[in-house]
C-alpha cells in the first residue's frame, strides 16, 4: 500500500482540561472538587502539559507526525466575564509558534467540553446569551492568534449533549421496569445507584455556581431542542467572526459519530439515529471549510434495536473494538459532505499497547482505502497523545501514545507512537 500522500496530516489530539493541570476557573473544576462529587477524582495537575508541552510536541515531532489538535481553555482566556487574560493568550502563542518551529500543523478547537464557571452562573448552554459570550471570546482569540492558526474546530462533539439526553432517557427508562437494574453503560458517568450522593452533589453544585442545580447547564448536561440549535448557533456565529478577522483560517466543527450498522428489520433505526447525530446539523455546516469527524466504535441495529455481536471484543471503555468503523463512518459522512475531512478524534483506551498498535494500523488501513475511493481526507489526530483525565472516569483510562508517571509527570512513549509516525513516513 503506498503511503500517504506528503501533504496528510498525521498526528495525535488533546483537550486543554484534560492535560494542561489546574484548570481552576472551569466549571469541570468545581464538579470535581465539590463536595460528594460525581466524579473518580479531580484533575488536579493532570499531566502538566501547561508547562510540559514542549516536550510533549517534541516526541510527537521526533516519531515522524507533523499536526497536534489541541484546545484553548476559555476559561484561562476569560476567567470571569469580559476579563481577558494577556499572560494566558501569551502562554497559547508559544505553543502555536513551538508548533510551527517543529513543522507540526496546530489545530486549533476553541471549546473542548469545558467553559468558564461564570458562564454557566451565567445560563450556560442553554441561554441565548452565551452565543454573543462565545462570539467575544472567539473574537478576542482569532484576533489575538489568527495568524498562527491553519485550521480551528469551533465546537467539539457539536452534538454530543444530544446523545447524552438519548443515554439518559434509555438509563431512566430501563430504571422503571420492574426488576431492572442500573444501565451497565454509563459512559458518561452518571451514578444512579447513588440517589443519596447525587442529592448531596446537586446541592454543592447550586451553592459553588450560586444558581438553582436545576439551572446548571454544562456542555455536558443533557441538552433540549432548544439547547441543540444554541450550539449551533454559536459555531455560526463563531465562523462569522473567525472569518471576519482572518478569512485565510480554514473553519470547521467536529462531530462524535458511530459506525451504524443494520441487520435486515433495523435500517429504520439506523436511519433515525443517523439524522440525530449528523444529517440535522448539515444545514449549519454548508459554509465550513472541512468537517471533524470522531468516532471510535460501531452499533448494530436489528428489528427490535440495537444488537450486540457475538464474542464482542471490548476496550477498556466497554465498548465494541472495531477498528473498521471509522471507515464506515467515512463513507457515510462523504455520502452527504463533499468538503475536506479530518478525523479528529479516533482511538482506543487499553492497557496493552499491542492492541493499539493494531487499533491504528487496521484504522488507517481503512482510511487509506477510503481516500483511494475518492473520499477527501485530509488529516488523521489520534486520540490521545498521553495518557490523561478521562472527564467523570478519571485517570484510569489509557488512550495515550505517551504513558505519565503523574507522580514524576516523566514521559514514557509508547510503541504505538512510533508506529504512528512510521506510518506518516512509509505507509501502511
Amino acid at each position: 500500500m503506498k503511503p500517504f500522500d506528503d501533504r496528510f496530516l498525521i498526528g495525535a489530539a488533546t483537550a486543554a482540561h484534560q492535560v494542561e493541570g489546574n484548570n481552576v476557573h472551569s466549571d469541570f473544576w468545581v464538579m470535581e472538587n465539590i463536595p460528594g462529587s460525581m466524579y473518580k477524582e479531580p484533575s488536579l495537575d493532570a499531566v502538566d502539559h501547561y508547562h510540559r508541552y514542549k516536550e510533549d510536541i517534541k516526541l510527537l515531532k521526533d516519531a515522524g507526525c507533523n499536526s497536534y489538535r489541541f484546545s484553548i481553555e476559555w476559561a484561562r482566556i476569560e476567567p470571569t466575564k469580559g476579563n481577558f487574560n494577556k499572560n494566558e493568550i501569551e502562554h497559547y502563542r508559544e505553543v502555536l509558534a513551538f508548533c510551527h518551529e517543529n513543522n507540526i500543523t496546530p489545530i486549533v478547537t476553541l471549546h473542548h467540553f469545558s467553559s468558564p464557571k461564570w458562564l454557566i452562573t451565567e445560563g450556560g448552554w442553554e441561554s441565548e446569551k452565551t452565543i454573543e459570550y462565545f462570539g467575544k471570546y472567539c473574537n478576542y482569540v482569532v484576533a489575538e492568534l489568527g495568524e498562527l492558526i491553519p485550521y480551528i474546530c469551533t465546537i467539539n462533539e457539536a452534538n454530543m449533549g444530544k446523545q447524552i439526553s438519548k443515554i439518559t432517557k434509555r438509563m431512566m427508562s430501563k430504571n422503571t421496569d420492574k426488576g431492572s437494574h442500573s444501565n451497565p453503560d454509563v459512559q458518561v458517568g452518571l451514578n444512579v445507584d447513588m440517589k443519596a450522593k447525587m442529592e448531596e452533589y446537586y446541592r454543592a453544585l447550586g451553592e459553588s455556581f450560586g444558581i438553582d442545580p436545576r439551572n446548571i447547564q454544562t456542555f455536558l448536561s443533557p441538552r433540549t431542542e432548544k439547547g441543540d440549535l444554541l450550539i449551533m448557533k454559536c459555531h455560526e456565529k463563531a465562523r462569522q467572526v473567525i472569518k471576519r478577522v482572518n478569512p485565510d483560517i480554514k473553519v470547521g466543527i467536529t462531530f462524535s459519530l458511530y459506525d451504524y450498522q443494520s441487520l435486515p428489520g433495523g435500517e429504520s433505526y439506523v436511519e433515525k439515529e443517523q439524522y440525530e447525530d449528523f444529517l440535522h446539523y448539515l444545514p449549519f455546516i454548508q459554509d465550513d471549510d472541512f468537517l471533524g469527524v470522531q468516532n471510535y466504535s460501531r452499533k448494530i441495529y436489528g428489528p427490535d434495536g440495537e444488537v450486540k455481536p457475538e464474542n464482542e471484543r471490548l476496550t477498556k471503555m466497554g465498548y465494541e473494538y472495531y477498528p473498521e468503523a471509522l471507515a464506515g463512518v467515512l463513507r457515510f459522512v462523504a455520502k452527504n459532505w463533499k468538503k475536506p475531512i479530518i478525523i479528529t478524534e479516533n482511538g482506543v483506551s487499553t492497557d496493552q499497547d499491542e492492541e493499539r498498535v493494531e487499533f491504528i494500523e487496521r484504522a488507517l488501513t481503512g482510511v487509506h482505502q477510503c481516500i483511494n475511493e475518492g473520499i477527501n481526507i485530509i488529516g488523521y489526530t489520534y486520540w490521545s497523545l498521553l495518557d490523561n483525565f478521562e472527564w467523570q472516569l478519571g485517570y484510569d483510562q489509557t488512550f495515550g501514545l505517551i504513558a505519565v508517571d503523574r507522580t514524576t509527570q516523566i514521559r514514557y512513549p509508547k510503541e504505538s507512537l512510533r508506529v504512528l509516525g512510521e506510518i506518516k513516513k512509509s505507509g501502511i
